[in-house]
């Protein structure tokens, strides 16, 4: 970093997004730099590790940090989830505060909000999903949200929509100070190819499997083999679920749902990587592993 140079009113830096799950974190970052990087869905804990997303403009480049939402811990991978949250704060150069208009502030908001107050980095709270308010409604839930704190912008917006999105970008220029272009204009994320590709099985599994099975899921890619005699990709990766009954629910009636499952995130991968993929998944029971420090460990989400 000492050696990157910095061309005069450049700007660049390093935005954590935080607020509860189902917010619309991931859709946001993912609409702002154009690709589907992070994996949304409707089900609670969806983002479970930080995850570097890079818009680069012709005066400015940001580097988004979408961190888990914060929630209320229930065993050792929530607290993990609410401390990777917590630690994106640190040496960070804007916050943004999201929060889900269609609903009025809630204890977890207050208590993020609280968390935030302590910071020293200019923080911008962002009202989404106003495709779901009532105009005459959305004024309040505006007032409702500004007492949680003393913020030092606000905005409205539809993530999914792209609603005021430019204006957003605009706003998070003004407050990034003069600095360096930390990656090239054409990489939109510092993760490598495999996390991405185990992002996307996973959002599928959040799709298509019932409500039990989605927070005890985790995905490793064990085999990821560029063919030298065709234009193909083959792929293999494990996916634990906690108990045989969630194994069963995932592989499905004579093997549907998995096939359902690869078949969709195959088509995702594909155009990640712009090649035919033979992708080849095995559903295995490891008991309880999200109270394992150790099975927390070999899964990534440690270190």
């Amino acid at each position: 970093m000492d050696n990157l140079t910095v061309d005069k009113g450049f700007k660049s830096g390093f935005i954590t997004v935080v607020g509860q799950p189902n917010v619309g974190k991931s859709t946001l970052v993912n609409n702002l730099i154009g690709e589907k990087i992070n994996i949304t869905s409707r089900k609670a804990q969806t983002t479970r590790n930080k995850i570097q997303c890079i818009l680069t403009l012709d005066d400015a480049q940001m580097v988004f940090i979408d961190t888990p939402g914060i929630h209320r811990p229930k065993d050792k991978m929530g607290k993990y989830l609410n401390e990777v949250a917590y630690n994106s704060l640190k040496e960070i150069d804007l916050v943004l505060f999201m929060v889900d208009a269609s609903y009025k502030p809630n204890n977890q908001d207050k208590t993020v909000a609280r968390q935030l107050s302590s910071l020293k980095q200019p923080v911008l709270l962002v009202l989404n999903k106003t495709d779901k308010v009532k105009k005459k409604d959305l004024f309040q839930r505006i007032k409702d949200y500004q007492r949680l704190g003393g913020f030092d912008e606000l905005i409205t917006i539809s993530a999914i929509n792209k609603t005021n999105l430019d204006d957003l970008v605009e706003i998070m220029t003004g407050y990034l100070p003069e600095g360096p272009k930390y990656y090239p204009d054409n990489m939109i994320t510092d993760q490598i190819e495999q996390f991405i590709i185990s992002e996307l099985i996973r959002e599928k599994i959040l799709k298509f499997t019932h409500q039990e099975v989605p927070h005890s899921v985790a995905v490793e890619i064990m085999r990821f083999k560029e063919r030298t005699d065709k234009d193909l990709v083959e792929i293999g990766a494990n996916i634990y679920v906690e108990r045989k009954s969630q194994k069963g629910i995932l592989i499905g009636k004579g093997g549907s749902m998995l096939k359902r499952i690869g078949k969709s995130a195959r088509e995702d991968i594909e155009k990640l990587l712009d090649t035919q993929i033979f992708l080849d998944l095995w559903v295995k029971v490891k008991d309880d592993w999200r109270d394992k420090e150790d099975a927390l460990n070999m899964l990534g989400y440690r270190g």
